[in-house]
């Protein structure tokens, strides 16, 4: 199948030309969560950065952190430079941290068991790190909302249930309710404690609420959303119940309902449940919700509601769709999409705006809320993995995002608290986009890149689209660029199966040849595929034997054309290579013949189980070009480089022997590059091209959210001599 442009998308005409004197959010600055460690503490233990609030004077962030049982402290004073002020140990697990005044108030969860929950709220003086007070509150604690004169504070009562009984079901006993504490002289008032039940209320389960988040408005009323039972209710400044209605339900259209290695946004489903997570009141008549789902649904949108439950805006599958766009979509999580799961809503220079994040997709949205009945979707702001928590400090124009994943037990990326500054100037995110497709373009997981004509690239998708290889072609000239086709590569007429495309180059004559990755213990082989200008695979190649006796996992990473000659980066050395020697393999296609060359690879440095590998080799001029890096993310990434060797060495040797050694230049220090949008440093740098007008160009394989944030770089280098 072969989709093309059309620009459709609000958000790409909204980006299509950045507007230099324009006020925009960038991301400043990435706080990897294990910095607030102590000296001689275990750092490989897990961490997390879940809900997260600041300071009243803007200058410091807390965040809860479960797993450690703590809240940590950053200063940001300098948003650009974030410092650790260390974690507070809370005796349990804290849900949700708040400051009033110099004092910062937390849930903590200490229930022995589902059935016997428990929990404290505690004080804490950042000056002194103590715990300086405590209340019992009677239950499990999920949100803690403050009011806006500091006058009091509220807590969700969760009771959570046991998802491993009866599957799930509700109800569950004992039910929750919410909690209402003043605040006197700076202090709790545990006495004053007041309990406000919910049992009753809702059609799902009403014995069984289990409130999920609350927030307060002006007024001193409390929205609380009953996640599970798929209600709201409101409570008046004196206490009692004032309003309760169903969140209800949504009929949902061009969504991917299916966990299947392909996008396909055509499908649909009705009468999903919303079970809203996060709350935020906009106004004194207005809240808004984020449609998580955590029970039976889920509806992957956000809703604006009056407090009688009349719906002024439903985003249904909008949002989603353009973050689609951007390559986010989480395929191998269908069944609530991108799960937006936390909302926050600050004035900006007497504009109301509206921050909408979501858990799969690493993502968080920008709303203008000037018509509450037709939200403007401003920009989408790339966050680490999963974010949990915002918060937005509209006096210091900063935004702050807590997200809660710690990978670094898989190699991969640690939890981070992310700050964005609104600022003049140009978006930062998406550097590439199919926003405008029609039909929509979901992508992910860019591979390898070739030249087209001047300003026209080609990409592949890996393994992560593995029911749906694909061709995709991309607009350059445009910024951020526009993926503006993509072509599905097929073998008998059906998308091609068992394949892992990581290296693309022009046959010269409208066609393709792609290289892809093999792995024996998944049935995928090592093999070079040709394909024709509809996609249809007309010739493959496979390894000869003498090489696949000497393969381990790791094998092609790119693919370039020669004369008649292909060349393909081996990513790492096979069972017959010496330490540090990679193979450029060759394959003459008149002649049907293999030879090699050895690369040397630099040496690993850093983390434990670092090594260095090719990701990419491309021809121009008189040299190939290629993409040596580390297989270290984060803070453990050392060297991503992209190199040359003169088409003069390349000569390649009959296979079996003793191989000839290349000599490679640096080109550059990929490095720097990676920090252009203040995240933290990308692992996969996959393709490099070098378009008809001389100019290169990078991209990073974002792995299809999986375990990722899902970001994709794409950036030139200029001209390539």
């Amino acid at each position: 199948m072969t989709v093309r442009l059309c620009l459709t998308s609000a958000l790409a005409l909204a980006t299509a030309m950045p507007a230099s004197a324009e006020m925009v959010f960038n991301r400043v600055a990435s706080f990897a969560t294990p910095a607030n460690m102590a000296a001689g503490e275990d750092m490989a233990r897990e961490t997390s950065a879940e809900i997260i609030s600041a300071s009243e004077d803007g200058m410091t962030l807390v965040y809860t952190d479960s797993p450690l049982g703590v809240v940590g402290l950053v200063d940001i004073t300098d948003p650009k430079a974030p410092k650790p002020l260390g974690n507070i140990d809370l005796g349990g697990e804290p849900t949700t941290a708040v400051f009033i005044g110099g004092m910062i108030f937390a849930g903590v969860n200490t229930s022995e068991s589902f059935t016997a929950p428990s929990g404290k709220l505690v004080t804490i003086d950042p000056a002194t790190k103590a715990v300086v007070a405590e209340c019992d509150i009677g239950g499990q604690p999920d949100a803690v909302a403050k009011a806006p004169d500091g006058s009091f504070l509220a807590v969700a009562i969760e009771n959570e249930r046991d998802e491993d009984v009866n599957d799930g079901a509700i109800p569950q006993m004992p039910a929750g309710f919410v909690v209402k504490l003043p605040i006197v002289d700076g202090a709790v008032d545990c006495a004053g404690l007041q309990r406000i039940e919910m049992t009753g209320l809702a059609a799902v389960a009403g014995d069984d609420p289990e409130p999920e988040y609350l927030d307060i408005n002006e007024g001193g009323e409390i929205v609380v959303t009953l996640q599970e039972n798929n209600h709201i209710v409101v409570i008046g400044a004196d206490g009692i119940v004032s309003s309760h209605f169903s969140a209800g339900a949504v009929d949902l259209t061009g969504i991917d309902t299916k966990r299947d290695g392909r996008m396909d946004f055509t499908g649909e489903k009705a009468g999903v449940l919303r079970e809203p997570d996060a709350v935020k009141w906009v106004d004194a008549d207005h809240f808004v919700t984020a449609n998580e789902g955590d029970y039976e649904g889920g509806s992957r949108g956000f809703t604006i509601f009056k407090r009688d439950g009349t719906v002024v805006y439903e985003s249904g599958a909008s949002l989603e769709r353009e973050m689609v766009a951007m390559g986010h979509y989480p395929d191998h999580r269908n069944s609530k999409g991108v799960e937006l799961e936390s909302v926050e809503v600050a004035t900006f220079d007497g504009v109301p705006h509206l921050f909408v994040a979501s858990e799969r997709a690493s993502l968080v949205a920008v709303y203008d809320l000037t018509n509450l009945a037709a939200p403007v979707l401003k920009q989408i702001l790339p966050s680490g993995i999963s974010p949990e928590g915002m918060v937005a400090i509209p006096a210091r124009n900063l935004f702050a995002t807590a997200n809660e994943v710690d990978l670094r037990e898989d190699g991969l990326a640690p939890a981070h608290v992310m700050v964005f500054e609104r600022a003049e100037g140009a978006l930062a995110y998406p550097m590439i986009t199919s926003a405008g497709s029609d039909p929509l373009i979901g992508w992910a997981a860019l591979s390898g890149l070739a030249a087209g004509a001047a300003g026209t690239l080609y990409a592949v998708s890996d393994s992560v689209l593995s029911a749906a290889p694909t061709i995709y072609t991309i607009d350059a000239t445009q910024t951020p660029a526009r993926i503006t086709a993509a072509l599905t590569v097929t073998r008998g007429g059906d998308a091609a199966q068992k394949l892992d495309l990581e290296g693309i180059v022009g046959d010269g004559e409208g066609g393709f040849w792609l290289a892809s990755e093999g792995r024996s213990d998944r049935l995928i082989p090592h093999a070079i595929y040709h394909v024709d200008a509809e996609g249809g695979i007309i010739k493959e190649i496979p390894l000869p034997e003498a090489l696949l006796d000497q393969e381990i996992r790791f094998g092609f990473e790119g693919i370039t054309r020669v004369g008649d000659t292909l060349w393909m980066a081996v990513q790492r050395e096979w069972q017959d290579d010496p330490a540090g020697m990679v193979k450029l393999l060759a394959y003459n296609t008149a002649e049907e013949t293999w030879g090699a060359v050895h690369y040397p690879l630099d040496a690993p440095s850093g983390a434990d189980g670092a090594w260095v590998g090719l990701s990419e080799i491309t021809a121009h001029g008189d040299h190939v070009y290629l993409i040596e890096r580390d297989n270290q993310i984060a803070g453990n990434a050392a060297l991503k480089r992209l190199t040359r060797v003169a088409l003069a060495e390349m000569v390649p040797a009959e296979l079996g022997g003793p191989l000839p050694v290349v000599t490679k230049e640096l080109v550059r220090d990929l490095m720097p590059d990676l920090g252009v949008t203040g995240g933290f440093t990308a692992e996969k740098i996959e393709g490099f091209a070098v378009d008809a007008a001389g100019i290169g160009w990078l991209v990073s394989d974002n792995d299809g959210t999986n375990d990722s944030s899902g970001e994709t770089l794409f950036w030139s280098i200029g001209a390539v001599n």
